[in-house]
């Protein structure tokens, strides 16, 4: 035993024995027992926990328990209202009780932890975690509640100690087994023990194994024979006789099948109209149908759910890279989902650009819970029967889409994907975006009735995951039903990483080529980015790389083996070519009437010049650009604002009634829209009447009202990098956005100077290249009078 001791409340346990490395629900009833948890929440969470000899004893003395026990930690505690308390521990390390401190109110004890030293040797400790791997495989494939990623979690620990225990919690022993384990204090000698208990429970299944396949045989035989005496004995093979054979055996399987009593009566019911038609006609055809589809459902059989909220994390870390947020709160579903028996909370919404990993994240989530998964395209969705089913009033009737999927899923609790959820259309068929209200809805779909089924089916068991492009294409009925989760899309940074850790391996793997040294630069990889991908998530980046790697793959057979295939920024010019997209830039100098905007796209952030040229004209105003309606209504507000302003800027009164004003964005193929860009007019347009220049290095974004007042804008994250990597070194934002700025990395906002701003003269003072900034300010805060309006009445003489 150990010199260190600690001194910790004691927990008794009945019938479990918890190993370390194992995360374990426990219920606590006893009010001694809840008082000791009570103690240990206090304090740092961590308690002593030993079974007892007799699992009866209400009250455990010092003589009742084993000496030898786990030192445990509280993950979460929940008060149940029957009064009793479920608590999730962990298992930290074995520990021997060296003399009990308290008895009341609860027990306290002073505890040692106990040293694990290997006795064998290196070769001999190889070989027996070898051993013990291939012997748990063995009793996995005999005992199938062992989940496949429990046994590859497995493969990749190399620590004795750790195997051991893992083992120890995933085996199914008696409890004087267990803690004949848990007291062995050597790894290797543990491992030992535990692959002589596993090779005895192999040889237990085995045997059972033998004797179900012995009955089973004997029984298909005997079945075989009484069906071959009967059709000896039958002298006609007329096919109402084949009809007959057909019916018994769908009795059969109608008695066999564990489904609803509502659908039990209802088949028993069509199999007595089916033997009452002629099988050869259109009628019995469809009654054989349906009952053949009812038969082939899920009704009750379900997957074993196992959640591991530490395996869900390690699986959606190792799946996908960055996400903090979506991973975050899908780690919150599924612990809500342990801790609940059944949950009716609401259906996950994973909604962002194309080629973010909502797909794969639901891929993910139903790998981290044991559960089938299956997916459903809605794009293009437009028939309400696609998801309701056709009435049985004709030979092709068939289900709809939710009920075929749940036949090929073979189960009744599997991640059902609803993917593209904002792609369903609607015409004189009906809404399929209605149907779907019973079918998401957890107060209603417990009892989804299908056209061509007729019958109530059960759906509240099934995880339904969606997946859309944009939330406000979605019918808002069905988004009321919804919990949006936003996947943004990736920084450049961002996709580096991603590129690194798992595009390059992915695609030098599948193009055959991982025998060469292939290594791409940071710089290569950037450049791909920046100058020949466009886009929120990584397909086209990866199908770059994969264009590279073939061309590689391409060289090496042509040539044979050459040297390390290095790629740098001039490799990836001679692979793919010329640049696809030109990288944003601040001009080089201080212009009249050009300003620095920035906008979000579907992309990510771009920066986004304003240009206002004058005119000798008579005050119209020129908006060009492929411009949405509420950018050229940001124009004119831009343009009423500056008029309005006219006598504080040194402009005459009527200055607009004598130039025309031509305001350009570039790029013009390229539609543009959206609020930001007014106090980026603003500040074109006051530059250009002025003939005062814009600072080169600033970029802005804010929304303007008639007032002057700069309201706020969204996509602040994505506009900040974006001028980030163009070398804006100001960037001046609303002053309601600054609460939006920790989402941006700590490291570039020191090397910006963001300017929060709630008024458009801030702007302008900030923006412009003025001799006396101050001056400028107190000029435009002077009050100037209104013009005097007088109503003159024209009568005709």
């Amino acid at each position: 035993m150990g010199k260190d001791l600690k001194t910790l409340p004691l927990l008794p346990l009945r019938d479990i024995i918890v190993f370390p490395y194992s995360v374990v629900p426990l219920f606590v009833g006893r009010d001694s027992s809840i008082q000791a948890l009570e103690s240990a929440m206090k304090t740092d969470k961590h308690l002593f926990v030993s079974v007892q000899k007799r699992a009866k004893t209400h009250n455990p003395s010092e003589n009742d328990l084993y000496k030898i026990g786990i030192i445990i930690k509280i993950i979460q505690l929940l008060r149940l209202p029957d009064g009793n308390v479920k608590v999730i521990v962990e298992g930290i390390e074995r520990a021997e009780i060296y003399q009990y401190v308290e008895t009341q109110p609860f027990l306290i004890v002073e505890c040692a932890t106990i040293s694990e030293e290997v006795l064998a040797t290196k070769d001999e400790l190889l070989e027996l975690i070898d051993n013990a791997r291939k012997v748990f495989e063995n009793y996995a494939k005999l005992n199938k509640r062992i989940s496949k990623e429990t046994l590859e979690r497995l493969q990749k620990i190399d620590d004795p100690t750790r195997l051991a225990d893992i083992i120890a919690s995933k085996f199914s022993l008696k409890i004087k087994d267990r803690q004949i384990i848990l007291e062995i204090g050597h790894p290797d000698e543990r491992l030992k023990k535990l692959i002589e208990f596993m090779s005895s429970e192999i040889e237990n299944l085995q045997v059972e194994k033998k004797i179900r396949s012995k009955v089973k045989r004997q029984t298909e035989h005997t079945r075989q024979e009484y069906y071959l005496n009967e059709k000896k004995q039958k002298s006609s093979s007329s096919s109402g006789d084949e009809s007959t054979n057909e019916i018994e055996e769908l009795q059969e399987n109608i008695d066999e099948k564990d489904m609803s009593e509502e659908a039990k009566k209802r088949l028993l019911k069509e199999l007595k109209r089916l033997k009452m038609m002629n099988p050869m006609s259109s009628e019995a055809t469809v009654v054989r149908n349906y009952i053949d589809w009812v038969l082939a459902l899920p009704w009750k059989e379900c997957t074993e759910i196992e959640i591991d909220i530490t395996r869900a994390n390690e699986i959606l870390e190792a799946d996908h890279y960055g996400l903090k947020k979506p991973k975050e709160r899908i780690l919150e579903y599924l612990s809500v989902h342990k801790l609940v028996e059944k949950l009716r909370g609401p259906v996950l919404c994973l909604v962002g650009p194309p080629g973010v990993g909502k797909t794969s994240l639901a891929r993910s989530i139903a790998r981290s819970t044991g559960r089938n998964f299956i997916r459903l395209s809605l794009g293009g969705v437009r028939d309400e029967a696609e998801i309701r089913g056709h009435r049985r009033t004709y030979v092709g009737a068939l289900p709809g889409k939710i009920i075929q999927s749940l036949r090929k899923a073979e189960s009744n609790n599997p991640v059902f994907l609803l993917d593209e959820i904002d792609k369903m259309s609607m015409d004189f068929r009906g809404d399929p975006s209605s149907a779907l209200l019973e079918v998401l809805d957890p107060e209603q779909n417990f009892a989804f009735n299908d056209h061509f089924l007729e019958l109530d089916y059960d759906l509240s068991e099934i995880m339904f995951i969606t997946t859309a492009n944009a939330s406000s294409k979605i019918p808002h009925p069905l988004l009321d039903r919804m919990e949006i989760i936003e996947l943004p899309g990736y920084m450049e940074e961002e996709k580096l990483q991603i590129a690194r850790d798992y595009l390059v391996p992915k695609q030098i793997k599948e193009n055959g080529i991982s025998k060469l040294e292939v290594v791409f630069s940071d710089l290569s990889v950037r450049k791909i980015i920046t100058r020949f991908t466009k886009e929120a998530g990584v397909r086209n980046l990866e199908r770059n790389i994969s264009s590279i790697c073939r061309k590689i793959a391409k060289d090496f057979v042509q040539n044979g083996p050459g040297n390390t295939y290095r790629i740098t920024t001039k490799k990836v010019l001679e692979y793919l070519g010329p640049y696809k997209y030109k990288e944003d830039e601040i001009r080089e100098t201080d212009e009249v009437g050009v300003t620095n905007g920035l906008a979000w796209t579907i992309f990510g952030g771009v920066l986004l010049t304003s240009e206002v040229t004058l005119m000798p004209g008579v005050g119209k105003l020129i908006i060009t650009g492929k411009l949405g309606d509420v950018m050229q209504e940001s124009a004119q507000a831009a343009m009423s604002y500056v008029r309005s302003r006219a006598m504080n800027l040194g402009l005459a009164p009527d200055f607009y009634q004598k130039v025309d004003l031509h305001v350009h964005f570039p790029e013009g193929a390229a539609p543009k829209d959206g609020p930001s860009a007014g106090i980026t007019m603003v500040t074109s347009i006051v530059s250009a009447l002025t003939r005062i220049p814009v600072k080169r290095d600033l970029a802005m974004t804010g929304e303007i009202t008639l007032r002057g007042l700069v309201l706020p804008i969204g996509g602040l994250k994505e506009k900040i990098l974006a001028a980030f990597r163009a070398g804006a070194k100001t960037i001046v934002i609303p002053h309601e956005n600054e609460k939006d700025l920790y989402e941006v990395p700590k490291d570039i906002l020191k090397t910006l100077s963001i300017i929060p701003v709630k008024h458009m003269d801030e702007v302008l003072k900030t923006a412009l290249v003025h001799e006396d900034p101050e001056m400028f300010m107190a000029k435009l805060s002077e009050p100037i009078l209104p013009p005097d309006i007088r109503y003159v009445e024209h009568v005709e003489k």
